[in-house]
């Protein structure tokens, strides 16, 4: 009986070959992540963490997009690196320069005092803004304010509300 043996292996230092990508359609993830914690840094100090349960990273013609969702949640820091305003989302949208949209009861805090809902946001890396064009409902301790929209800075600070309506109360 003569027993004849092949192997498939070849040497890896002449057959070195990329991933084969080709099967990848238009609309398909070429790569998917859970329990997902991204940090963003600007000049080597962290600015922010998001983290969600799911994560699928989509080619663009400009570059490449990252989708979450499964429990998004997006700290802020200051500059000091304090978590100043944490954000939570049903999804998330992250862009190559680091804009961030979040979608899908959308609950902001800021220093546990305001609190801001609404069903779409986005938050621009360059100028650090927080603006949503959908209604939205600002609760502070002392005001409720309803509108058409808002912006604001990432601490929640300085903020502006478009087509407004609320109440206020006083202490007397």
């Amino acid at each position: 009986m003569v027993l004849i043996m092949a192997s498939g292996c070849g040497d890896p230092e002449k057959e070195r070959r990329s991933p084969e990508t080709g099967f990848i359609g238009v609309n398909h993830p070429v790569q998917e992540s859970w329990t997902v914690k991204l940090a963003f840094t600007e000049s080597g100090k962290q600015r922010g963490i998001i983290q969600a349960g799911h994560s699928s990273e989509y080619r663009t013609k400009a570059g490449s997009e990252h989708h979450l969702d499964h429990g998004i949640r997006l700290t802020l820091f200051d500059t000091n690196g304090h978590s100043k305003t944490i954000i939570t989302a049903r999804t998330a949208l992250i862009h190559d320069n680091q804009d961030i949209e979040a979608e899908g009861n959308v609950i902001i805090t800021s220093g546990g005092t305001t609190v801001i809902r609404t069903e779409y946001i986005k938050r621009t890396a360059k100028d650090k803004m927080i603006r949503s064009n959908r209604f939205v409902t600002i609760t502070r301790p002392d005001e409720t304010i309803r509108g058409e929209g808002f912006e604001s800075d990432q601490a929640l600070k300085k903020y502006r509300i478009f087509r407004g309506s609320g109440e206020a109360f006083t202490k007397q």
